[in-house]
């Protein structure tokens, strides 16, 4: 099951906050983060780097909602690929 998207709040502000901010985005308070164990090598499967990749990519898309610079590249470089791929099925049919 995922994670909660909003999982606590800031102590300084009270706003709330996603699991993963290292900051508050209200006020820009540090967020304590719990202490972890780090993993050793062996305990780093392909597993956990597939997990941190999918946290990673999607805390990228959900500041993207926040951030219109960030979402307008993303829909730039969308039509870009969109584009190559019509340039070059135009080659091969015509």
């Amino acid at each position: 099951m995922s994670e909660p998207e909003i999982a606590r709040r800031c102590t300084a502000c009270g706003v709330t906050v996603r699991q993963h901010a290292a900051f508050c985005p209200q006020c820009g308070n540090p967020i304590a983060q719990a202490a972890t164990a780090t993993p050793t090598r062996s305990q780093d499967t392909m597993r956990d780097r597939m997990e941190k990749f999918r946290r990673v990519s999607s805390i990228m898309i959900d500041q993207a909602a926040y951030d219109p610079s960030l979402r307008f590249l993303l829909v730039a470089a969308a039509f870009f690929i969109l584009f190559l791929v019509l340039l070059i099925l135009s080659k091969v049919i015509g």
